[in-house]
């Protein structure tokens, strides 16, 4: 796995981004923490689902 960080930018609205907020704190993360948690409960479902991404090929 390549350790090498990249950045991600997403707009949202003031809304989304204060309740998102909330939920991150409420949870004891950051909201960039709070991301990447979802963003890996994401990919352990999916590859739960259809098996492992290879790194090496496009969708």
């Amino acid at each position: 796995m390549n350790k090498e960080k990249t950045h991600l930018s997403i707009r949202m609205g003031k809304e989304l981004h204060d309740k998102f907020q909330w939920v991150a704190q409420y949870e004891g993360r950051s909201m960039s923490g709070q991301i990447l948690y979802l963003i890996q409960q994401c990919i352990r479902n999916f590859e739960k689902e259809h098996g492992p991404i290879p790194e090496d090929k496009e969708p």
